[in-house]
């Protein structure tokens, strides 16, 4: 079994999408282990704000297979790719570790840069996994973001239920 993080995110109908991009990953993996939900600004482009969270699972399938499931789960979400980089997502489900894994393994790269470079990916992640160090690092992802320039990108907690349960409060 490995232990995987996934970043989910979503500017269109996002309260739908998240839910629903829950509700797929409960039904494949079993209990996810969820972070707060942020809004941010949309990176690389204009358009409306984002829902960001991380969630964490463990799983089977190898790293191929589970990219293809996840994919599988953003195309029944609308997803479409193979336009511009920068746009509205119905829903965006990247990889972000799988167990350990560095390098590039089935065509994806691990760790993904995004922890690093993106609030809305570290922040949430540091929510569910601070103590855990970066594969490639060997720095926990909480000092991480300690050091991370905070000014750099804009990010706050929303309202947000999934499953009769308060997954993050805007009052946090």
């Amino acid at each position: 079994m490995a232990q995987v993080y996934v970043s989910v995110g979503s500017n269109i109908n996002r309260y739908r999408h998240i839910s629903s991009s829950l509700d797929a990953l409960n039904q494949h993996f079993g209990e996810l282990l969820i972070s707060p939900v942020y809004e941010s600004e949309p990176v690389g482009f204009n358009g409306s704000n984002f829902f960001n969270l991380v969630v964490g699972f463990t799983c089977q399938q190898a790293l191929g297979e589970l990219s293809a499931l996840l994919r599988t789960i953003e195309y029944d979400h609308g997803r479409s790719r193979g336009g511009p980089k920068y746009v509205p997502r119905t829903l965006d489900i990247d990889i972000l570790t799988y167990d350990d894994c560095v390098g590039v393994i089935d065509d994806i790269l691990l760790p993904r840069e995004e922890i690093t470079e993106n609030a809305f990916v570290l922040l949430p992640l540091v929510d569910i996994a601070g103590s855990v160090l970066h594969p490639v690092l060997q720095v926990s992802y909480a000092d991480l973001w300690r050091d991370y320039d905070k000014s750099s990108q804009k990010l706050w907690l929303i309202d947000f239920d999934w499953c009769g349960r308060r997954i993050s409060s805007a009052a946090s």
